[in-house]
This record gives C-alpha cells, sequence and structure tokens, in this order.
C-alpha cells in the first residue's frame, strides 16, 4: 500500500508533496463519494454477451440509438425534427448526458466535465438553431452571426493563473516575463494569424468547428504528421511561458502533452474559434451547470423515447435490418429490438465488443482510437477562498501544477462572496493510456480529494476547512486524443463509414472532443438513418 506521500508525489511531483505532508495531514477529509460512470459496469458488457432475451422480450423500432451523450442526444433531437417518432435511445448509465453531465446542490448546479461552449461562427446553421431554441439569443448580425443575450456569456473576470504565491490575469504568464519571451510570444500570434488568414482553392480555412468543414489540402493535413512539439521546434519556441501555454491548451482540450498532441490539433486549438486575424476568440456561453444545461433541452425533448439503465450488448446485423439485446444495468434481464437502423452514439472503442461480427474479426482502424483519462472533483465551500493578486475568476489555473485548476460554478450570479462549487479537472497526460487508466483508478475517492485539496492549498491554505463535501468522478474513457496521424489519418475516416445498418455518431470521430462535434456526428448520422428508413 503506497504511502501519502508516495501518492501525492505520484500525482502532484515531490515538491509539491512535501509541503503538503508539512502544513496539514490527511485526517480530516471532508465526507464525498464517488459518482458517475462505473468501470466496472462497462467492463461486464463482455460478460452480458451470453444474455439473450425470451421471445416475448422483443419490440421493434425503426431506428434505435445507441448511447446517450451529446451525439445521441443530437441525434434524437434530429428525427424529432424529421417527425420520426418511432424510435428509441438506450443508455447504460442512469442519467444522459456522457461527460458533459452536471450536478446539483442546494448551493449551485455544477459540472462533471464540459463547461462551455463559444459562440458559434454564421456558418454552424444547426448549432445557431439549437441555442435559438433555447431562447439564449437575441437575433443575428449582419454578417449572420448569432447575438447570444448578455447573461448566457462569460462574465469578467474570466481566467487568472497562479504563480509563486500569487494571482495574474488571464492565461499567459506575462509577470516577470523577458524580453525574449514576449518576442516568442509575438511570433506565436503571427503564426496563428497566418493560419487564421489561409485559405485553400476551394476558400475553405485550414481549422474550422466542425472539423468536418475544414480544408483537407496538403499544407494543412501535413501538420497532422508531427507533434505540437516538433512543430515548436521547428521554429524555435523556445519560451518556458510560451511552451506551458500551448501545452495548457492541449492539456484542456486533449488530455495530451506537447509531444503526444498532433500540431493540427495544436493549432487548432488557438486557431479555429478565431473569426478573422487579429481578433479575439469567440467569447463563451457558460451556465453554472456547464454543458449540462445544452444537455437538459436535448433530453427533454427526447425523454419519451430515452431509456436509461440499459446496456446494449449485442448488434446483430440481419437481412432486414438489425437486432439489439440490450441488458439491465445490474444484469438481471435482457430486451431486444428488430431495428430498422441503428446509430451508435457510444465511444467508437466499443464498437468492437458490441458489433457482433467484429468480436471476432473487428476492423483495423477500430485500434486506432485512442482515449485520455480524466479525474473531475466538485468542492462545496461554505465561503469563497481568499485570494492575494488577481481576483477570483471563471477559470482558475496553477501555474505549476499537473492539474487544469478549477472553474467556479457561481461565477455568472456576479457577487463574489458566499457558499460556491468549485470544479477541478485534472487529466492523466502520461503517454501509455492504458497505464493511465491504471493510475486513474488505483485510488480511491478518499486518497482524490486528498490529491485535489492538497493541490489547492498552495494557492488557497485554508482551503480544507472551507470545502463541506468533495465529489469525484473517474473518467477511464473521457475523450479521444488526437495524437499525431489520426486526425487526417485513413482510421477517422474508416469509422465514419456506416456498417449494414449501423450509423457512427461521436465526438472522436472528429479526434478532437468537443459538444460542436458530437452535435455535428449526431445529426450527421440522424440523416443517414432517415434516408435509410425512408427509401
Amino acid at each position: 500500500m503506497p504511502t501519502r506521500r508516495e501518492i501525492l508525489a505520484a500525482f502532484l511531483g515531490l515538491p509539491a508533496a512535501l509541503a503538503a505532508c508539512n502544513l496539514r495531514s490527511a485526517s480530516a477529509l471532508p465526507e464525498g463519494e464517488l459518482v458517475g460512470a462505473s468501470d466496472q459496469v462497462g467492463h461486464r458488457l463482455r460478460d452480458y454477451t451470453l444474455l439473450n432475451p425470451p421471445s416475448d422480450k422483443w419490440e421493434r423500432k425503426r431506428v434505435v440509438i445507441v448511447g446517450g451523450g451529446v451525439a445521441g442526444l443530437s441525434a434524437a433531437w434530429r428525427l424529432l425534427k424529421a417527425g420520426l417518432t418511432d424510435f428509441t435511445l438506450l443508455e447504460l448509465e442512469n442519467e444522459p448526458g456522457g461527460t458533459a453531465r452536471s450536478g446539483r446542490s442546494q448551493i449551485s448546479a455544477y459540472p462533471w466535465g464540459a463547461h462551455y461552449l463559444p459562440v458559434p461562427m454564421s456558418g454552424n446553421s444547426d448549432l445557431i438553431a439549437l441555442l435559438d431554441e433555447m431562447g439564449i439569443l437575441e437575433g443575428r448580425a449582419e454578417d449572420g452571426s448569432p447575438i447570444v443575450a448578455e447573461q448566457y456569456l462569460c462574465r469578467d473576470p474570466e481566467e487568472r493563473v497562479f504563480y509563486r504565491g500569487r494571482w495574474y490575469e488571464g492565461l499567459y504568464l506575462r509577470a516577470g516575463a523577458s524580453g525574449d519571451d514576449l518576442a516568442q510570444l509575438d511570433r506565436f500570434n503571427a503564426e496563428i494569424n497566418r493560419w487564421v488568414a489561409w485559405r485553400d482553392r476551394r476558400g475553405r480555412r485550414a481549422f474550422s468547428i466542425p472539423v468536418a468543414a475544414s480544408s483537407d489540402d496538403a499544407e494543412a493535413t501535413a501538420l497532422d504528421r508531427i507533434s505540437m512539439a516538433q512543430w515548436m521546434n521547428q521554429r524555435g519556441f523556445s519560451s518556458p511561458r510560451l511552451r506551458w501555454f500551448v501545452e495548457y491548451g492541449c492539456r484542456d482540450d486533449y488530455g495530451l502533452s506537447l509531444e503526444n498532441t498532433s500540431a493540427w490539433a495544436g493549432l487548432f486549438y488557438f486557431c479555429a474559434r478565431l473569426p478573422r486575424p487579429g481578433h479575439e476568440t469567440q467569447p463563451f456561453i457558460t451556465w453554472p451547470e456547464g454543458n449540462g444545461r445544452l444537455i437538459a433541452h436535448l433530453y427533454n425533448q427526447a425523454k419519451a423515447q430515452v431509456r436509461t439503465g440499459l446496456a446494449v450488448t449485442d448488434l446483430v446485423p440481419t437481412d432486414s435490418g438489425v437486432d439489439v439485446i440490450a441488458v439491465a444495468y445490474d444484469g438481471s434481464t435482457a430486451v431486444g429490438i428488430h431495428a430498422d437502423q441503428v446509430i451508435f452514439a457510444a465511444p467508437h472503442f466499443l464498437s468492437r465488443f458490441v458489433i457482433r461480427p467484429w468480436r471476432e474479426n473487428p476492423p483495423a482502424h477500430v485500434a486506432e482510437f485512442h482515449y485520455g483519462s480524466w479525474m473531475v472533483a466538485n468542492l462545496h465551500l461554505n465561503e469563497r477562498p481568499a485570494s492575494r493578486g488577481f481576483p477570483l475568476a471563471w477559470d482558475n489555473v496553477l501555474y505549476e501544477s499537473p492539474s487544469l485548476g478549477y472553474v467556479t460554478a457561481t461565477h455568472q450570479r456576479g457577487p463574489e462572496r458566499g457558499p460556491t462549487v468549485l470544479t477541478y479537472y485534472y487529466p492523466l497526460t502520461e503517454g501509455d493510456q492504458q497505464a493511465a487508466r491504471k493510475k486513474l483508478l488505483s485510488i480511491d475517492r478518499a486518497q482524490w480529494a486528498d490529491v485535489v485539496l492538497s493541490d489547492l492549498q498552495r494557492a488557497h491554505p485554508e482551503i480544507r476547512e472551507l470545502t463541506t463535501r468533495l465529489d469525484v468522478m473517474r473518467w477511464g474513457h473521457a475523450m479521444i486524443s488526437p495524437r499525431p496521424g489520426f486526425i487526417h489519418g485513413s482510421a477517422r475516416r474508416a469509422a465514419l463509414k456506416s456498417y449494414r445498418g449501423i450509423h457512427f455518431a461521436h465526438s472522436d470521430l472528429s479526434g478532437v472532443a468537443l459538444f460542436e462535434e458530437a452535435f455535428h456526428h449526431g445529426l450527421r448520422a440522424a440523416d443517414e438513418a432517415l434516408k435509410a428508413v425512408r427509401l
């Protein structure tokens, strides 16, 4: 059994572990629990494949959607818009949403994963229509861009970074930056502006949201063949502050280091949300519960068709459609559905375990899908923590931490006093992702709580006294990893193709785990299914 110091050193580094052990013991942790996705239930899928429903437990549906994350709920939204109601959505967990799920306490609603949505650009008409339907828009600008109501835009202060005992505004650490640091930042921004202005012969941007709208020109796709670290090295970007800043972006959206992130994906993070060279990035739409607000709206539209607590164990293509077998969460009962078409909106790596013909002979492309592991914790505080320097912001990042810091769930309310909920994010960026998942699951809720509090107490020494509850979510396959060669490789192209009445939909089919990408693939797969059932 590892000691507390060994655990803290493994997750926070030895200096932080020594400091934490000297400051405070771990004897008085706040109450809380391990919540959310169960790795054990997912692993039992292989055992459930032997279960077959009796003849009286079969039904018929035009379409079955497998998975109730953003992609699955978006597919349901599209089917309903098209007038098709004869479908069902099957979700393993007891509530839908996937990594966009949220929670709620007496203090506030809070996210368990994705927590913002950049204002879409004018060309993303479907997403704009969804936001309009939700009552978030006040109209359109002359260029067609949506005008978002002020209360839904992230209010100031938006971001800050903690460094050597003090908070500073923004995420790039300007305090103490040398002339060379700032010169390299200017050169980096010039590179970003060059790519934002770049267009191929068809007028497409190099980096667009959704990814499907991006250029496939050789000059742009060549970026996917090298890592972001190699791209920076080639251009002499050696400034530690700049490299930290860029790596933070890779960890934030992909859970990867500079060395493991495709240069295409690294530049996508900085370019895709810029409308024009030299402009600010698109503003963020956010709510206390993060993207859980979007999930709630989509779920409410399709609630009558959604069935939770059911693990799909078998998809069996037949001459007349696809037979779907699902097992109750506890393995007690099995149900069967004769479907005309299936939308597989679960993570793509599961397809080899669920699609019966693929079990013994899975397509080669499935093995190319790799996923990062994350831990997310929600801390319930009876008072806002004190800050030295720049005040509490929405996004609060610790410069010398392997975590991403935390977002403040109550930020949109305004007053910076009273109880709050802080959502803390920790990506496991080890190059060996199987080892990362093992590390994620190697410690329990109490040990994770100690890691979180020990990390945050370097910025907030009083954090243990303020925290009344601390819950932990472990995501073993949290998001797709855009490693070099994946975005513009053959595996992703192959995964987009339907297979015998099964249409694939998930953000991992884009190579970047964004709401917009899951939404896009949900709509695309729904359109494919609609076309098939109406032939």
